[in-house]
């Protein structure tokens, strides 16, 4: 398919497309006349390569890790390692930290909407 329809399907700029498979993180073929061509399997990566930005894990990161992944389900493959595991448990306890500070700020919202009220 060409980057357009990519784009069309997976909801992301032909850019950020460009940008993924400068990264490694996306490939393409490319016809006789420069156009990228993409794989079926292209929409099942975009898509992951959106939920680990969601995840907040960096373009660096995502690259790092998308070979560990198979995309159909986003599990492990074969190749996924020790190193993988425990770079993916820190990312974890960086969110966890995330949505801690959060949960505290949302508190402290909570009490300056409430005293505003005036309770």
């Amino acid at each position: 398919m060409k980057i357009g329809e990519l784009a069309a399907r997976t909801g992301v700029s032909e850019r950020s497309l460009r940008y993924y498979e400068e990264q490694g993180m996306l490939a393409s073929e490319r016809t006789n006349g420069g156009q990228r061509r993409y794989s079926e399997a292209a929409v099942d990566r975009v898509i992951r390569i959106q939920e680990l930005y969601a995840a907040g894990l960096s373009s660096a990161r995502i690259a790092r890790l998308l070979p560990c992944m198979r995309d159909a389900d986003g599990g492990p493959s074969e190749i996924a390692d020790e190193k993988l595991v425990a770079d993916l448990e820190l990312e974890r306890e960086r969110i966890d930290r995330t949505m801690a500070d959060l949960a505290r700020s949302r508190e402290v919202l909570d009490d300056v909407i409430e005293t505003a009220r005036g309770r």
